[in-house]
């Protein structure tokens, strides 16, 4: 079936310091406020790679205002589908992409969206290194209560995931290079996200363990156990680490993206299991 594009339509959120973030609301097919689902996108990934227009139109059907947008590190603008701001990549941060959240959420509080958003239930997706970001805005102090549900797939448990050779590299070089194995692009990591990791990731604000015991938002964690990019050890280490309510699902056979590529040719067994579940999820908590 086609996607009913007059339902999606541009939205733009402001930061106070720092780029203008992109992004597209999904509307429902019910009329009124409606809970809010926001989308945060891995790393090397976009809010228009695979799988996510399709979950967010599925979300939309229904009946949740479904909202995904770019990080600006993404270096990607709406209708790209590959890194062309390099600058924008190379400057990019885990702390950076925290406050990006946070600024959707807000922007969501604030009207962005119009009246079919109700921004005071709001639950957050996010895949692989998005949903690191989701967890920790979950958890943080301007949203934590606001958010009311959490959905991660094959989220990483921590942003600390270089060698020691690969950081003394990225050190002696000022970059570290990574390529993305769609486009062929050698990407540069710059030296300020690797400066993060070692100043946040280990007991501080992007501690991803401590950020998954003081959350409060329900929270399913999805992770299939043929990963090779993210390790299902990665999920236990979260599921160990949660408090409050939550659910581990391991899907045997899956792959990091759930067996979906890009372009997206439609969904897999893996990825209609995690679907139904997270629909499930967001229903339950969200209304």
């Amino acid at each position: 079936m086609a996607p009913n594009l007059a339902r999606e339509q541009s939205l733009t959120f402001e930061q106070p310091d720092g780029p203008v973030l992109e992004g597209v609301l999904h509307r429902p097919n019910r009329s009124g406020a409606r809970p809010v689902v926001v989308v945060c996108h891995g790393f090397k990934g976009f809010m228009e790679w695979g799988f996510f227009p399709s979950l967010c139109r599925l979300l939309a059907d229904r009946g949740f205002a479904v909202v995904r947008f770019n990080y600006s590190g993404a270096g990607q603008r709406p209708g790209e589908d590959r890194t062309t701001d390099l600058h924008a990549f190379r400057g990019n941060t885990h702390s950076r992409e925290l406050q990006e959240t946070l600024a959707v959420l807000d922007g969501l509080r604030d009207g962005v969206g119009g009246d079919c958003v109700d921004a005071s239930r709001v639950g957050l997706f996010g895949h692989s290194r998005g949903g690191g970001a989701a967890l920790l805005a979950a958890a943080h102090p301007r949203a934590a209560g606001r958010v009311q549900a959490l959905v991660t797939w094959a989220s990483v448990a921590t942003f600390d995931r270089y060698s020691d050779e690969a950081k003394q590299q990225w050190r002696a070089q000022g970059e570290f290079l990574v390529l993305n194995g769609r486009t062929g692009q050698e990407l540069p990591l710059g030296l300020g996200l690797l400066e993060d990791i070692e100043a946040h990731a280990h007991g501080g604000s992007l501690d991803l363990e401590a950020a998954a015991a003081r959350r409060t938002a329900p929270w399913l964690i999805v992770h299939g156990l043929a990963d090779a990019v993210v390790s299902i050890d990665d999920a236990r280490r979260l599921e160990r680490a949660a408090g409050g309510e939550h659910a581990l699902r391991e899907l045997e056979g899956a792959s990091h993206t759930l067996g979906a590529q890009h372009p997206f040719a439609g969904p897999t067994p893996h990825l209609t299991t995690a679907l139904n579940s997270t629909q499930s999820w967001l229903r339950r908590h969200l209304g």
